[in-house]
């Protein structure tokens, strides 16, 4: 019998599985309750011609897990040995939420919220939480939450008073008290502080394509920022599509690797969103 030809992409296909495709995680947001639960939302970009995700979980005991899409349509998963297999079809973007009880641990009157992960994540704390320790330099504090790098992460707080909507789930006006951690945030703000005047003298355009090159960019990532260079180290994201030829969720995924990286800051604005350079 003669065997008939087979396209590429399904040869592939065919080699690849029954391994599942690789996704970007786009944001992590760890929401902790006074009682000790923590709820983690992700918000995860799938390959494309990806159909499955494989998801690792934060924790070891998962209650009311959410999976769906970004339109809020419920999308079909398992879960097993600690991750979810989530079938994404189509989906571009896919949203997992769960309540766990394994990320926070307490001593004494102090709480710690301790957490491994290869991304970064934003911790949203209780209304009553004073912080008395960070582990590292946040990347950002903005009123009730505090961003951290990617890493063996920590953030140790203890609650003053009850609260208001100290049980899981609750919705409550918070406020960050950074009383107990002034040192430790203070020396952060600092850091951030030489680190930022350090960044105002910018290099050479020569110097900053030879920077470029001892990066583990590929040839779009290098482009994008070379144009933001040149644009001053600020341009809008939609500016830096056009410039380069890419798609918009391509260009998406592109810029979420770059921030990852720590080579660009993606600013939120009201009607277009901004990169500007880190290096």
């Amino acid at each position: 019998m003669r065997l008939k030809w087979v396209p590429i992409l399904m040869l592939i296909t065919l080699i690849l599985l029954p391994g599942v495709s690789p996704y970007t995680v786009s944001s992590l947001v760890l929401t902790v309750y006074n009682d000790g639960y923590t709820k983690v939302e992700y918000e995860i970009l799938p390959s494309e011609y990806s159909s499955q995700v494989e998801l690792p979980l934060l924790g070891d005991h998962y209650e009311n897990v959410i999976v769906g899409d970004g339109n809020g349509n419920p999308l079909n998963f398992r879960l097993e040995n600690g991750s979810l297999l989530i079938y994404s079809g189509n989906a571009e973007v896919v949203k997992v939420s769960y309540y766990t009880p394994d990320l926070t641990v307490k001593q004494g009157v102090v709480w710690t919220l301790n957490i491994a992960t290869n991304d970064s994540f934003t911790v949203v704390l209780p209304a009553n939480a004073i912080v008395v320790d960070l582990s590292d330099i946040p990347l950002e504090i903005a009123g009730n939450s505090i961003t951290m790098p990617p890493g063996n992460q920590s953030v140790s707080y203890t609650l003053s008073g009850r609260g208001v909507g100290g049980e899981k789930g609750a919705d409550s006006l918070v406020y960050l008290a950074l009383l107990g951690g002034l040192a430790v945030v203070g020396g952060s703000a600092y850091a951030l502080w030489r680190k930022k005047k350090s960044q105002s003298s910018m290099p050479s355009r020569e110097e900053f394509q030879a920077r470029l090159e001892n990066l583990d960019l590929n040839e779009e990532e290098r482009r994008a920022l070379l144009y933001i260079f040149d644009k001053g180290g600020k341009a809008s994201q939609a500016e830096v599509r056009e410039a380069i030829g890419l798609p918009k969720t391509t260009a998406w995924r592109m810029f979420k690797r770059l921030e990852r990286k720590g080579l660009v800051k993606v600013l939120k604005g009201r009607k277009e969103n901004w990169v500007e350079l880190r290096l």
